[in-house]
């Protein structure tokens, strides 16, 4: 009897993860509340960070980008090129995303920003078709990190893949 109910109980808790539903990961009510800190230079790069994030990504403004961005800028998400140009002709050209010039607050979603020496990493909720449940819909986050020289992004990662 004990082999059997530890037989159902394993059974159940294996079923149970499929069935189970994932929490959302959702943001802040005030993202750009997130992008300050008492450290002056850790302030600086957030401040950096939230230009890029408001400026660059959300309104596209990439005529503004050498204020944020150094001329090296090291790239490893793996569809932009190394280089102030690279990043600005994948947004500009590839991507094909018109500035807009009235830029507002952030609207991007953010869960978090993180500061730590040259580093600042911001988390966003991400929420994407379920490849094996049609029409289903699963969270997860992304994530940008830029290091920072003298205030200026000069390297960032993320977890982007290979476009199609």
């Amino acid at each position: 009897m004990k082999t059997l109910t530890t037989i159902t109980s394993l059974l159940l808790l294996l079923t149970s993860f499929g069935v189970s539903a994932q929490d959302p990961v959702i943001g802040v009510d005030d993202p750009e509340s997130l992008f300050v800190d008492d450290d002056p230079v850790l302030h600086r790069n957030k401040q950096a960070a939230l230009h890029i994030m408001r400026e660059l990504l959300q309104c596209n403004q990439w005529d503004r980008a050498g204020e944020w961005l150094t001329d090296a800028y090291i790239q490893h998400n793996p569809n932009a090129a190394s280089g102030l140009a690279g990043v600005i002709y994948f947004f500009t050209e590839v991507m094909n995303r018109p500035a807009i010039e009235d830029c507002g607050p952030l609207t991007t979603e953010v869960v978090s920003v993180t500061a730590e020496d040259d580093y600042v990493t911001v988390m966003m909720p991400r929420t994407y078709p379920h490849p094996h449940k049609e029409g289903e819909m699963y969270y997860t986050t992304w994530f940008d990190t830029w290091r920072f020289v003298d205030g200026k992004a000069d390297e960032h990662w993320d977890p982007a893949l290979v476009n199609p």
